[in-house]
């Protein structure tokens, strides 16, 4: 089962909560531990629901969130699960204070992502499914000048076109945007299509002031 690993681990019993679909299909939200760690993911106990390997999940650990993939499970004794989860490469680990110092900084290596950088701040908005429909009041997570991740217990299909609407300040965003990645009981990855990119960078000028964590991040 433990194949070698450069990712140092480091045991710990740690409160996490988990959140998304179980295999069959009903969301769950529970609190379980995260019993050893690493940089790139964690193995988790105390899991009362059946997961499905490959499905996203979302994890938080103190104040912080992240997305995480489900590699491997199996029964425990006494009915709980343990699960193995890897965290997606585009998140920033949440327990790396619990690591040892120096250990790899998952950031996401594409230019994409580099020319706009990712925040993780809650943000709301007004997410309408087509023009003139009720709002629907969500969280964005992740978000950058070109898109954001919008949690919600029931995401759209990948490819449905959404229309947002957010704040910056004095000035008011609207835009159309396409649902990229669709994770059930997690949420959506949406892409700005509908803004230019003066718009885009506008925004992500907005998040660079706005972010408390920008000045670790970036030293």
């Amino acid at each position: 089962m433990h194949h070698m690993s450069p990712e140092p681990r480091v045991s710990v019993d740690l409160p996490v909560r988990l959140w998304g679909m179980t295999a069959d299909g009903r969301p769950f939200n529970q609190q379980a531990r995260a019993k050893n760690i690493s940089s790139a993911g964690a193995m988790i106990g105390g899991v009362d629901n059946d997961l499905r390997v490959g499905d996203v999940i979302g994890m938080q650990f103190a104040d912080k969130k992240a997305r995480c993939t489900v590699v491997w499970m199996h029964h425990g004794p006494t009915r709980k699960n343990e699960v193995g989860v890897k965290v997606l490469a585009n998140q920033e680990c949440p327990w790396k204070r619990h690591l040892p110092s120096g250990t790899g900084d998952m950031l996401a290596r594409s230019p994409f992502a580099r020319r706009f950088h990712r925040h993780k701040i809650s943000y709301p908005m007004d997410v309408r499914t087509e023009y003139g429909s009720a709002p629907r009041r969500l969280h964005a997570t992740d978000m950058s000048g070109s898109g954001c991740y919008i949690e919600t217990l029931s995401p759209l299909p990948v490819q449905a076109s959404v229309r947002l609407d957010f704040d910056m300040q004095s000035e008011h965003v609207s835009t159309v945007a396409i649902v990229r990645t669709c994770d059930p009981g997690v949420g959506n990855g949406i892409e700005f299509t509908g803004l230019p990119l003066p718009s885009k960078q506008r925004v992500q000028r907005y998040l660079d002031g706005i972010d408390p964590h920008l000045g670790v991040a970036r030293s």
